[in-house]
């Protein structure tokens, strides 16, 4: 590894840390944008599907600022209460996210359970429409531009605020499907329909918000073909070494953590076996942006494959 490459990869590092916080904070403003086109397509036509509409994207706004509030933190660098950096703040967020969504559908079951009983027929249908089509082709697009985002700077909060947004999307379009055939049909009670529609579809998605948020705080690990990468990787840069065994990794929003035990023969100089660490170590930090490696180096009378093996095995 030449000497310029530690400050590129610093620089790169501050340019992803720049991206990921100026996407949180955008995605403030457009979920505020979203909001007032949904709350004016609501006031205009007194649905209360696009009521139900409007209220998950008041959930957004709250999301998308305890998002950008997480990212922010969870790219503060280790200190001496916090060893091993902030990286799970993310997760935080996305938990509150998926709260929030499932608050979100029991309020709009309860609006639902108002509007039965108090039946209204729908005000300027095609220009509530109208306003609710806008707001629902900018989320689209955000929602992908999250997603994307996320997912490349391995970013939870992120990918989080992206699916939520998708959700909002499907919603809407169902949303805008459903009241054109009331204003079509003139059948008042699809409007209340459609509303519980949307909540118990808001609710699965809280559940899997919120599901997937807490895998992440259990330390969840790597899954099987990048758990197969790792591998590949150690073996392919450990010439000298005799065996590595107990390989453990374990994800924390953008950051993965690795730790194995590398035995090497007894007589091995602790320079020489520290030569071997760095080389594995620069070609895992070369491949997976973020790692975190640990190794436990260990003589020969710790191996668990038999004496004689002449490969670089995982035990």
């Amino acid at each position: 590894m030449n000497a310029a490459s530690p400050v590129i990869a610093a620089d790169a590092k501050a340019a992803a840390r720049r991206k990921v916080a100026s996407l949180a904070f955008w995605s403030i403003v457009v979920a505020c944008v979203v909001l007032g086109l949904k709350l004016a397509a609501w006031y205009v036509t007194g649905s209360v599907a696009l009521y139900s509409d409007a209220l998950e994207s008041i959930v957004n706004v709250i999301a998308s600022a305890a998002a950008y509030w997480a990212i922010r933190v969870s790219y503060k660098p280790a200190d001496q209460d916090h060893p091993f950096g902030h990286h799970k703040a993310e997760y935080f967020s996305a938990v509150l996210e998926g709260v929030l969504i499932v608050l979100a559908a029991l309020l709009i079951l309860n609006e639902v359970w108002w509007s039965w009983r108090h039946p209204a027929p729908l005000e300027q249908p095609w220009t509530g429409l109208a306003v609710n089509g806008v707001a629902t082709v900018i989320n689209a697009f955000w929602a992908w531009t999250l997603i994307r985002a996320g997912r490349a700077e391995k970013s939870p909060a992120l990918v989080a605020d992206g699916r939520h947004i998708t959700t909002d999307v499907v919603t809407s379009v169902g949303v805008f499907a459903g009241l054109v055939g009331v204003v079509l049909t003139g059948w008042q009670i699809l409007d209340p329909a459609l509303a519980v529609i949307v909540a118990l579809n808001i609710l699965w998605q809280g559940w899997h918000v919120i599901g997937s948020s807490m895998n992440g705080l259990m330390d969840r690990a790597v899954d099987t073909a990048e758990h197969m990468r790792i591998r590949d990787l150690i073996s392919a840069n450990c010439k000298g070494a005799l065996e590595v065994h107990d390989l453990k990794t374990r994800i924390a929003g953008r950051a993965t953590f690795i730790e194995f035990h590398l035995v090497v023969d007894a007589d091995m100089s602790v320079g020489a076996s520290h030569v071997i660490c760095d080389r594995i170590e620069d070609a895992l930090k070369a491949e997976i942006p973020s790692v975190r490696v640990t190794i436990h180096v260990e003589p020969d009378d710790e191996a668990k494959l038999p004496k004689g093996t002449t490969a670089v095995p995982f035990a």
